[in-house]
């Protein structure tokens, strides 16, 4: 696995590639962050997606990229990689809640395993969990903390 740090306008943010895909985004001291999370060599194949990926999160902190192409391989259960999929289909600057992603997933029982896949989601921002929101219109849970769940928000919807 390759690792970069990339420096946004939220923190130093880490980037992992293997195999020429996108496999991790974490956040620096954020309380999802693994523990070893730390820069390393980059290969050729990954080279190209991490250069690809930071494109594509600069578009995107500038306002001009809503949808990633970056190809990705998040590591997880079947489940959580449906959710991880079901995440995908949430329109930039829109929000939806927990109750409503296991909805739209055909689980509506399954609300709190839904909460648990987006905890474990490895790919933030490009995988956008940050559109999940409590029931009652709260911001609630973040890898990156609520302060980087409000900014990604609220600069979401400044350039709807």
């Amino acid at each position: 696995m390759s690792t970069i740090k990339y420096t946004s306008p939220v923190g130093i943010i880490f980037l992992s590639a293997e195999n020429g895909a996108v496999t991790q985004l974490y956040f620096d001291g954020g309380r999802t962050t693994p523990d070893a999370m730390q820069e390393t060599t980059v290969d050729a194949a990954d080279a190209k997606v991490l250069t690809q990926l930071t494109q594509e999160l600069d578009a995107y902190f500038t306002g001009t990229l809503r949808d990633f192409t970056v190809p990705l391989c998040p590591a997880g259960t079947a489940f959580r990689k449906q959710v991880w999929a079901a995440l995908q289909t949430i329109g930039y600057g829109e929000t939806m809640s927990y109750k409503q992603l296991a909805e739209r997933i055909g689980n509506p029982k399954a609300i709190r395993a839904v909460g648990g896949a987006n905890h474990h989601n490895p790919i933030s921002i490009v995988i956008p969990c940050h559109r999940v929101i409590g029931a009652s219109g709260k911001l609630v849970g973040y890898g990156g903390g609520i302060g980087v769940k409000e900014f990604l928000l609220a600069h979401e919807r400044k350039f709807m």
